[in-house]
């Protein structure tokens, strides 16, 4: 995790595209977060999409916008994650689901910076920082056939792997001190009970226990 704070402190002044590696429940939001925090953009927008959780259909859309009659529905224009956060960092989750067609379309953006909204004719200019991240390797994706290489080498120009949770034993108390602030943060608003400490044996199977599900199963 060390090496992850270093590759982000230097990577957060540039404007190069990081791609973020990790399991799932690893945190790769937040770490993209902390990266847009540090960063010289951290006064403009941050905003995060999950490219899976699109449908294919809706998510050119999402990203690009449209225009008034576009399609069936598009009843007025509509900007488009892109154009909205025009100026600061754009995070896309998940990007290895990205359908073929619109990995295209998002190699021209980064190539042009530039954006083309459905049903319109001429490209907008953008200016936003992509940090991109994905579970699973891009290499592989590539290999078969679901990935475009060119767009995998434009996103990875400073790869930072996100290791999980059950090779950071020594995290594990500190992530439990954290969570168990915060929800004693909330229970007092509300006036319910505090937790006041976590017993050694407890802390102790936590330590033991993998973490499949990482950060956010812990």
């Amino acid at each position: 995790m060390k090496h992850v704070f270093h590759v982000l402190r230097r990577a957060a002044p540039r404007d190069a595209t990081v791609l973020i590696r990790g399991e799932t429940g690893t945190g790769k939001e937040l770490v993209a977060r902390a990266l847009h925090e540090a960063s010289p953009r951290r006064d403009r927008p941050f905003a995060a999409i999950n490219c899976a959780a699109v449908p294919g259909s809706l998510l050119e859309s999402e990203l690009f916008g449209h225009v008034r009659g576009a399609f069936t529905g598009a009843v007025k224009d509509h900007l488009g994650v892109f154009r909205a956060t025009d100026g600061g960092t754009l995070f896309l989750d998940e990007v290895a689901e990205l359908p073929l067609e619109l990995q295209a379309k998002l190699l021209r953006v980064l190539e042009t910076r530039t954006v083309l909204p459905v049903g319109a004719h001429a490209p907008v200019p953008v200016d936003v920082r992509i940090v991109a991240a994905t579970h699973q390797s891009l290499r592989r994706a590539v290999e078969r056939g679901t990935f475009r290489a060119d767009l995998m080498n434009r996103l990875r120009v400073i790869p930072l792997f996100v290791p999980p949770l059950r090779v950071r034993v020594g995290d594990v108390a500190l992530l439990t001190r954290k969570f168990v602030e915060e929800l004693n943060e909330q229970s007092s608003r509300s006036e319910g009970r505090q937790v006041l400490r976590v017993a050694p044996n407890a802390l102790e199977a936590l330590e033991r226990y993998p973490w499949p599900g990482n950060v956010r199963e812990l």
